[in-house]
């Protein structure tokens, strides 16, 4: 068989092997009952739900022709490090600088990764995910995530 779209071929291997990665790990939680669902449910369905999606687009990459063959250009580093860097900075500073000062500093920082950066649409964009989390997350769920930074 004949690797039609390379983007596509990697991408659905990629997308199986990350959702059955995170459908074995669930199976180390209690599944529950559909009526009262334990912590192995979500992570466990979207696992499966990410691997079928994968088998599509793997699919996909094998029946349908791409002209050129849709192949994979240079891996774009300094994107992939600037987010790499902000997701995992953003989680050793959430605990102490609160979720007003970090989710900011984390879409700002992100998106100086694009070649399309603009200080505006940064700052709006922050703006509005800060408000959303704050509204699902804090008034939404009700979870206990740090607001305002704690110095202690």
């Amino acid at each position: 068989m004949q690797i039609k779209s390379e983007k596509d071929f990697w991408s659905g291997l990629m997308f199986i092997g990350v959702g059955v990665a995170f459908a074995v790990g669930a199976l180390e939680y209690k599944f529950g009952s559909s009526a009262r669902p334990g912590p192995a449910f979500f992570p466990f369905g979207l696992g499966v739900l990410l691997a079928v999606l994968g088998g599509m687009v793997l699919f996909k990459a094998l029946t349908f022709e791409v002209e050129g063959g849709d192949r994979i250009g240079k891996i774009a580093w300094r994107p992939l490090l600037i987010i790499s860097l902000a997701v995992a900075g953003f989680g050793l500073i959430l605990p102490r600088l609160g979720m007003f000062i970090s989710l900011p500093l984390l879409v700002i920082v992100s998106a100086m990764a694009s070649d399309e950066f603009h200080w505006k649409d940064a700052i709006i964009n922050a703006v509005v995910l800060t408000v959303g989390c704050w509204g699902i997350f804090i008034y939404g769920l009700s979870l206990t995530i740090p607001l305002y930074p704690n110095f202690r």
